[in-house]
């Protein structure tokens, strides 16, 4: 079973910071055949990292894609942004292993990359770890459950 439903696309954004970072993730989506929707930026002109930040978790929310990638610098201001959306559990990936666990034991839906501190090959690394690993449920369900306002 896939964690994630494959008929549908996969949303990403981010800011100008991410740029370049979001350019290779949409290289490696590309060479996988995988459907996904850009929400830009389309440029690295300074811009507001909540205009992408928001169209990306409601696209998630609503069930028009099957989970979201999100960069900006640090990636606190996308993931603090995703995370005002009641579906959304938007966690901050730096590494491997916390793709894994944002996955195994948030539930995810939204992984956000700080596209400054993550060296090249990182973010396709983080990425394809979280887009093929499941949720644990159990005991974890019980905590996500909590999570919603």
């Amino acid at each position: 079973m896939t964690p994630f439903n494959t008929n549908l696309p996969i949303a990403i954004g981010c800011d100008h910071a991410g740029f370049d970072c979001k350019e290779d993730l949409i290289s490696l989506l590309e060479g996988k055949g995988l459907a996904f929707k850009d929400f830009g930026t389309f440029t690295k002109d300074s811009v507001d990292y909540p205009d992408f930040a928001h169209p990306v978790a409601n696209a998630v929310e609503k069930g028009e894609a099957s989970f979201g990638v999100l960069l900006c610098g640090s990636a606190n201001g996308v993931a603090i942004s995703a995370n005002k959306h009641q579906g959304i559990r938007a966690a901050i990936c730096w590494g491997e292993e916390l793709a894994e666990l944002a996955r195994k034991h948030n539930d995810a839906n939204i992984l956000c990359i700080p596209a400054r501190f993550v060296r090249d090959g990182d973010a396709e690394k983080m990425l394809d770890i979280f887009m093929n690993t499941a949720f644990e449920g159990g005991r974890h369900q019980d905590r996500v459950n909590k999570i919603a306002c």
